[in-house]
């Protein structure tokens, strides 16, 4: 009786021991994949041969911003980048993108899409583990001894223009404009930049190159990441006026609508319509609250934003259980109501924020408008945005286009 109690106990221990060793061997490793690298005919090198990194034990707060392209997503994005416990990166999918359309022969196919959205998945997982190695497979020319100068708008992430990651002349405490950035800073070290994210207790990472949430659901459910996002939507209509105004070869002809008063007959309506069909979609999907989105997803209208934006900010900040950094409010102080004149950039941030809104109405004709709000007349409803009924209430800013609703994280 006595030998057989031993033999269980052995047993007993000798299994803890191999789930121990198990486990040892399981967080040891980098808990990215690189299926979106094959599927895209890239090498593994890095994933067989990069560094090894510890998954999320620590269960920091990772973040997406969700967005599409001039939303406001670089204004959103600022407050996280100026948290100084939070490591922010501005698009790293442009990297994934600029790699792979080059790569496909059939434009926008859905196996095309299959692949971007795979290896985008891969790159975030990576990211949010620190693992700035593995975004070398998608720079080029490939950085050498893990240093380039080809990141992407380094210098909208303040933790990459400032010490230790960058080392410029001056004060300690000095942190650079984007532009200086990339003059003054030199080669970008990827492996001291790792150690930069490490030492911080959040990642954010800024996207416009995900159509969905939905098409997030991997990252979302995967219980190592603890990754909450943000959906930034914008009223469709000022989209366009926005991307008219900024990108004006590739919107030239809806221009010319505006400049002649006839729509061209070649006019590329998937311009507007990608964007409805895409955020309509996406908020259809929050707004049912599928359980694997609980206490995961919160939808933030730009317009709110813009009107309130220190009490948005705090409400966003609650939602990620995240305490707002003093260097946030004082950043919404001074670029919330600045001088216009000063935010020219075409991804400055610096502008009256409310005015800044509804800007839109006044560079749209009532035809685009008329013809946005028919195209589109779905997702503005879901998302609370009035139609202009004529040419005088479009141009009354007395008369407001945005219902009051109160679009609550989903917890």
């Amino acid at each position: 009786m006595q030998c057989s109690w031993k033999a269980v106990l052995l047993l007993a221990l000798a299994s803890i021991a191999i789930q121990y060793t198990a486990i040892r061997t399981f967080t040891a490793k980098s808990f990215h994949t690189c299926p979106g690298l094959a599927e895209a005919g890239l090498a593994e090198r890095l994933c067989e041969e990069g560094p090894t990194f510890t998954y999320n034990l620590s269960r920091k707060t990772h973040i997406l911003i969700l967005a599409t392209t001039r939303s406001g997503s670089s204004f959103v994005g600022q407050l996280f980048n100026q948290h100084l416990d939070v490591f922010y990166l501005f698009e790293p999918l442009y990297h994934v993108q600029n790699t792979l359309i080059p790569r496909f022969t059939q434009g926008k196919s859905p196996a095309d899409r299959r692949v971007m959205l795979g290896a985008s998945r891969d790159l975030l997982r990576s990211l949010y583990d620190c693992d700035l190695y593995f975004l070398e497979n998608y720079i080029k020319p490939p950085p050498v001894n893990h240093t380039t100068d080809r990141i992407f708008r380094r210098g909208a992430s303040r933790v990459l223009c400032s010490r230790p990651v960058c080392d410029p002349p001056g004060s300690p405490d000095l942190v650079l404009e984007e532009g200086d950035c990339v003059r003054k800073c030199g080669l970008l070290n990827l492996t001291v930049a790792a150690e930069a994210c490490r030492e911080r207790s959040h990642v954010a990472i800024k996207t416009v190159r995900v159509p969905e949430v939905n098409d997030l659901r991997a990252l979302v459910e995967d219980p190592r990441l603890n990754l909450k996002v943000i959906q930034l939507v914008r009223d469709p209509r000022g989209i366009l006026a926005s991307r008219s105004e900024t990108f004006r070869d590739t919107y030239r002809l809806w221009r010319l609508w505006y400049g002649t008063g006839r729509k061209p007959y070649n006019l590329d309506v998937t311009q507007l319509t990608t964007v409805c069909e895409d955020f309509s979609n996406s908020v259809s999907t929050g707004l049912m609250r599928p359980p694997w989105l609980k206490g995961k997803y919160m939808l933030v209208r730009y317009e709110d934003l813009a009107r309130n934006p220190m009490k948005k900010t705090e409400e966003i900040y609650g939602f990620l259980g995240i305490p707002l950094d003093s260097h946030v409010a004082r950043w919404i102080q001074n670029n919330t109501r600045g001088d216009p004149t000063l935010g020219k950039h075409k991804y400055g941030t610096v502008r009256n924020s409310a005015a800044t809104a509804e800007k839109w109405r006044f560079r749209l004709s009532y035809d685009i408008v008329a013809f946005a709000q028919n195209a589109c007349q779905r997702v503005l409803a879901q998302l609370g945005y009035k139609m202009a009924m004529s040419e005088e209430e479009l141009k009354n800013p007395s008369i407001s286009l945005v219902e009051e609703r109160d679009f609550r994280p989903f917890s």
